[in-house]
Order: structure tokens, then C-alpha cells, then sequence
């Protein structure tokens, strides 16, 4: 496919015209609120009863076949660092000091009841799904990292070290392993029962149970429950949540509400989008078409060179060899007249060959 830089500049003043004209209608379909799932799952994380193993940190990487990290799983030294999660550690453990002392805390992602990324995605890459996951679809994603900006648990990101096929990266939920009746592998593998697997509604039901049941060992707020419009991943402390990590500033609105609307304001962003990126992708072919070419002649012309120096040097091994054939036949020749001279004169030699004379005897 072709195009010109006056193609190009065209399709761009079109889209940023058609963009114009309906832009007050995309504001008022920004607002739309994008509803959860009552009988989602979830994870229960009992903040005071995790030991900072970083067990749940192993069996996520086993489950998620993610690359071994650099240092072992059992170096627990790495809990003193304020570590987040990257393209290959959907999870981490980081350590805390509080006035109760030591407090280890869980992260990845909380999968929103009505996630922000999903909410800034305009190509639906996430989606919510009945089971409670915020599934992801690489397949669909253009990697323009909305969803990084959105999150304002600031949990996704992005392979960049992947020039080829880099995409979005974040917890799953295991998805795969739900789907399969199997716990998260973090849950299962968790020797304190610190995360407790199971519908939402449940969950909190739990969860408000030990906080009424120890009334001195929790803080009295189930994180997640709203924080954001609420949240699959829920969270119980003895600690206050900003000290250990959490942000209290989020608010109840439904990141959707947050998000929907910035973007319909500026709905010329979203409808630019697939024309800067059909544009870039066509330029891009061209030059893929161009450097082919010369990669293709720049092939050719080495190809040239070496047949002719091969046939250069094949020439050389046949004049070698001639020279060599004709000093060889001219030896034989010379050793044949050798011998036969020699032949001839030891016949020519007295009594050699001759019979005896009467008189001799």
C-alpha cells in the first residue's frame, strides 16, 4: 500500500472534521457507566495474617510460565524495597513498617468492577468478565497505553523490551484456572491463608465477620468494597491503608465516571487515533518496501561479486592444473626414455643375453 505525505495530511483533516461535528454527542456517550457482576469472583487479602514468604509471588510465576526474576524467590531482603509489578512479575510482596510493626502486603491487579483500563480502552482490548477477571485481549490492542495512564492503581504494563510483539501485562485473575475450578495458583500456594478465594459477596461477608469478631486487631474499612466504584481484590488491615502502601484519596465514583469523560471530551484524540495509526502503519510499509529493495539488490550485487571471483579463482585452479598435468607428462616421458636407455644399454653389454662359442669351451 501506498501513500503520499498529501494522502496522509488528508485523511488527518478529514477524521479532525468528522471529529468536530460529533463531538457533543461522543461527551454524553462517555457517561455511560459500565456495570460489574454480581456473583464475580474475588480474593480476600487478610493483611495480618500474611508473612511475607513471597510464596504467592512463586506460584505466580509457576502458573503464568513467567520468566524465573534474577534474584530467588526465597531471598526475602527484597521485601525492604518498594517494589511494583512489571511485564514479568504480575505480583509482589513489599514490606512495611507500622505502629504494630512488620506488615507485608500483597499487589497486582485489584481487577475493578468497572475498571478504568477497560474504560479507556477504545478497542475493548479489556473487558470484564462474568468470573471477576479484567480479561485482556493482545490481539486487538494497538499499544497506545491508555489503560497504564488510567489505572489509578497503577498496575499494568507494557513488554517495551519486546520490539516485535510487545503487549500490556498485569494479573489475570487465573483466569484459565477458574475456568478449570482451580484456585489462583497465589491462593493455593499462600501457607497462611491470607487470601481466601471466593465470590465477592461472600468475601465481604467474611470479611466484615473478623472485623466484628476482633474489633482491636482491624482497621474498621473493607479496601476494595468502594474504593473506585469497588474492586474483586478486597482488603483487611490492621494498619491504616495509606501506611501501607494503598491510596485513601480514590474516592467511590466508578472509574469509568473518571475516565469516559476526559475522553469524550476530546473524542478528536480517540477518532485521530486509527487514521495516525493507518498513516504511520502505511509509511511504515513503504519504507519496509523500500529497504526490501535495496536489501534485495544489495543481496544481488554480493551475489555477482562472488560468482565472479569464484569463477576467477576456478580458472586459476584450472591453468594451476594444466601447468602441473603438462610438467607431469613431461617427467613421465623423460623417466620412460630413462629407462629404456638404460634397458638398451644393459643388453648391449658383453655375454649379456648372447649364447656361448665352441672354442670358449
Amino acid at each position: 500500500m501506498g501513500i503520499t505525505r498529501r494522502r496522509f495530511l488528508t485523511w488527518v483533516g478529514a477524521a479532525a472534521g468528522s471529529q468536530v461535528v460529533v463531538a457533543g454527542r461522543s461527551q454524553a456517550a462517555g457517561n455511560r457507566q459500565f456495570p460489574g457482576f454480581a456473583e464475580s469472583f474475588g480474593v480476600l487479602h487478610d493483611v495480618t495474617r500474611c508473612i511475607g514468604c513471597r510464596r504467592c509471588e512463586a506460584a505466580c510465576q509457576q502458573v503464568n510460565g513467567l520468566p524465573e526474576p534474577e534474584r530467588p524467590f526465597d531471598d526475602l531482603s527484597l521485601l525492604q524495597q518498594q517494589r511494583r509489578t512489571d511485564a514479568g512479575t504480575y505480583t509482589v510482596v513489599n514490606r512495611f513498617e507500622a505502629a504494630q510493626g512488620p506488615v507485608f502486603v500483597k499487589t497486582q491487579c485489584n481487577h475493578c468492577l468497572e475498571p478504568a483500563c477497560a474504560s479507556a480502552c477504545f478497542v475493548k482490548a479489556f473487558q470484564k468478565v462474568p468470573s471477576g477477571a479484567v480479561s485482556y485481549n493482545v490481539d486487538v490492542c494497538v499499544g497506545c497505553r491508555y489503560c497504564m495512564i488510567a489505572c489509578p492503581f497503577n498496575i499494568p504494563t507494557y513488554e517495551y523490551d519486546n520490539p516485535f510483539s510487545p503487549s500490556v501485562q498485569k494479573c489475570t485473575l487465573c483466569q484459565p484456572r477458574i475456568e478449570k475450578g482451580l484456585l489462583p495458583g497465589c491462593v493455593l500456594a499462600c501457607p497462611k491463608e491470607a487470601l481466601t478465594f471466593g465470590q465477592r459477596g461472600q468475601l465481604l461477608q467474611t470479611a466484615r465477620n473478623r472485623i466484628a469478631q476482633h474489633p482491636g486487631r482491624y482497621v474498621h474499612h473493607i479496601y476494595g468494597e468502594h474504593e473506585m466504584g469497588g474492586t474483586s481484590w478486597l482488603y483487611i488491615s490492621a494498619a491504616p491503608f495509606r501506611e501501607i502502601g494503598m491510596r485513601e484519596d480514590l474516592g467511590t465514583m466508578a472509574a469509568g465516571q473518571l475516565t469516559a469523560g476526559p475522553l469524550g471530551a476530546v473524542p478528536i484524540v480517540v477518532g485521530l487515533w486509527p487514521v495516525l495509526l493507518t498513516g504511520i502503519w502505511a509509511i511504515g510499509k513503504r519504507k519496509d518496501k523500500i529497504a526490501a529493495g535495496e536489501r534485495r539488490q544489495a543481496v544481488a550485487e554480493a551475489e555477482k561479486n562472488a560468482r565472479q571471483a569464484a569463477e576467477a579463482k576456478l580458472a586459476g585452479l584450472r591453468e594451476q592444473l594444466g601447468k602441473e598435468k603438462e610438467i607431469a607428462v613431461k617427467l613421465a616421458v623423460k623417466n620412460a626414455l630413462e629407462e629404456a636407455a638404460r634397458a638398451a644399454q644393459a643388453e648391449a653389454l658383453p655375454g649379456n643375453g648372447e649364447p656361448e662359442s665352441k672354442e670358449e669351451k
